[in-house]
């Protein structure tokens, strides 16, 4: 069971490079780095307050968990091994601070390791033999570098300093990385050490992969899939295809197809491009209603209608999105969502308003632009946890008590619902409130009726959003039932069960007040997305 103690949510931001910057900079060579910048640039203070201006940098914002503690749970940090700690810890800060402070005489002694004195000179102007200028004009930072630590550790520093197109400066321009995006880089180099923050972790990774180094790239891209959600998936969608990182572009598919809505919804829908924006649209497996996929894009039309500095007018916002209005699926919609949404929303024509409402009701339909084939969505798993269910004899009665399990996957999934058992004394009604919790903590909940017909069957109950469920924590699965008190409940309870490619464990839960357990009870399948 991990342990996630982490409940307090804080609102964090991005700075991303925008997809031109980065792209044009990636075709660098190795070999050389930029210096085009002119010489009379100014630089900023050496100290760790510098600010960087927005120029170069669009902003995403992005609930997660407190950045210590996401980072501390991923990539522990290393203790120095003797015990004078307050000295380590001293030069450490220091050297975050770059206040230079000489150390003592023989302050190698101090250290018992290479690593440890080798961290010494992180950010320390003590030996350094060049200096970097980060950041672009106005927001700089001049940092200092030992050559040979360096090139120890990126091939693009050792071509740098000692390839046969070595350049001999003392002083090193790079207007396209963030300065607290390469002191990332460097405290990875010199102290080997990982630490990445949610608000500079992308411009990190693109650092690391300006200068090859693919271990701390690697671990960028298994931050980010840890702080993935439905928030932020499309903006990282978009960044890595940018930066070529199929593993996380693939994980970013699963939360947007899954939870397709939300992602719609989130105010990082409205960041991406227009590439990404096409790709999202033509999305098959979207688990969304045509008109959210609608009012989304709506959404975006208008934010890119302000990036580019343009009235926010129907005429615009059609012009912005293009072709890829007709990747929407208005004919797909039903027809009061159609009817009282796209069809008074004023981005449709006046022919293409008729055609769509001929395409409703006409038994000759027009041809239309638009895709008019729905989306074939996810498909929903069902993880059924009772081998028989029983009823009559011993019969389970509701008495407004809550019924409930724990279980944990080994696999990242999306649970939708749950399927629940009905009346077994003839049809009936039920209201049901369903409810998932991680550590007591509420993630999903509904309320909502389902009508039984009698039968041993098991029937549907969704919850509003699909919930993302981590793999090996226990989750909790809650259900408090409103109707016929005389029901089916399941016998012959697994413990585990394999369901296509995900294993499922259950254990009882002490939130359970009617009965329910491993063995026997309610809740008898799981229906989950992955």
């Amino acid at each position: 069971m991990v342990d996630d103690k982490g409940k307090n949510m804080k609102c964090l931001t991005f700075f991303l490079m925008l997809p031109e910057t980065v792209k044009n900079r990636s075709k660098k060579s190795s070999k050389k780095v930029n210096s085009s910048s002119s010489s009379n640039s100014s630089i900023g203070g050496s100290g760790s307050g510098s600010k960087l201006p927005p120029v170069c940098y669009e902003i995403i914002t992005l609930k997660t968990k407190k950045k210590k503690k996401m980072a501390a749970d991923i990539f522990p940090r290393k203790k120095p091994a003797n015990s004078n700690t307050s000295v380590v810890q001293q030069y450490h800060q220091q050297n975050i601070n770059n206040n230079n402070i000489i150390p003592a005489p023989n302050w190698q002694g101090l250290y018992p390791t290479i690593r440890e004195r080798n961290a010494v000179m992180f950010n320390n102007d003590l030996m350094a033999d060049v200096h970097f200028v980060v950041g672009p004009p106005g927001g700089t930072q001049r940092l200092p570098g030992h050559k040979y630590v360096l090139a120890v550790g990126s091939s693009v520093f050792h071509a740098m300093f000692y390839g046969e197109l070595a350049e001999d400066k003392d002083e090193i321009r790079i207007p396209d990385v963030e300065p607290a995006a390469f002191l990332a880089m460097l405290k990875y180099i010199y102290c080997d050490e990982i630490d990445l923050a949610a608000d500079t972790v992308l411009a990190t990774l693109y650092a690391a992969k300006k200068y090859i180094v693919p271990h701390l790239a690697r671990a960028c891209v298994n931050f980010l899939e840890t702080s993935l959600s439905a928030k932020n998936a499309c903006v990282l969608l978009s960044q890595s295809c940018l930066f070529e990182e199929p593993d996380l572009t693939e994980r970013c598919w699963e939360v947007i197809d899954a939870q397709a809505e939300l992602a719609l919804k989130s105010e990082g829908f409205c960041d991406i491009d227009f590439q990404t924006l096409e790709s999202i649209l033509q999305r098959e497996t979207l688990n969304a209603k045509e008109i959210v996929v609608f009012e989304a894009a709506l959404s975006w039309a208008e934010v890119e209608c302000q990036r580019q500095e343009l009235p926010a007018s129907i005429e615009n916002k059609r012009k912005v999105l293009g072709k890829a209005l007709y990747l929407i699926r208005i004919p797909t919609m039903a027809l009061d969502d159609f009817a009282n949404g796209a069809a008074q929303s004023g981005i449709l024509t006046l022919n293409e308003t008729n055609d769509i409402f001929l395409w409703y009701t006409a038994a000759k339909k027009p041809e239309l632009q638009f895709v008019s084939t729905t989306r074939k969505g996810l498909v929903p798993q069902r993880c059924h946890r009772f081998q028989s269910c029983a009823y009559r004899s011993n019969q389970w009665r509701y008495r407004g008590r809550c019924d409930s399990i724990q279980f944990a996957v080994d696999k990242r999934v999306f649970i939708a619902g749950f399927g629940l058992y009905g009346s077994s004394c003839g049809s009936a009604e039920y209201s049901a409130k369903i409810e998932l919790k991680r550590q007591g903590v509420v993630l999903g909940q509904n309320l909502s009726k389902y009508f039984s017909d009698g039968s041993s069957n098991t029937f549907p109950v969704w919850f509003e959003y699909p919930v993302q469920i981590e793999p090996d924590t226990f989750y909790t699965a809650s259900v408090i039932l409103d109707g016929n008190e005389l029901s089916y409940f399941g016998q012959e309870g697994m413990t585990e069960v394999q369901c296509g490619k995900v294993t499922v464990q259950f254990q009882c839960s002490s939130d359970s007040t009617n009965g329910t357990g491993v063995q026997g009870g309610q809740i008898p399948e799981l229906i989950f997305y992955a």
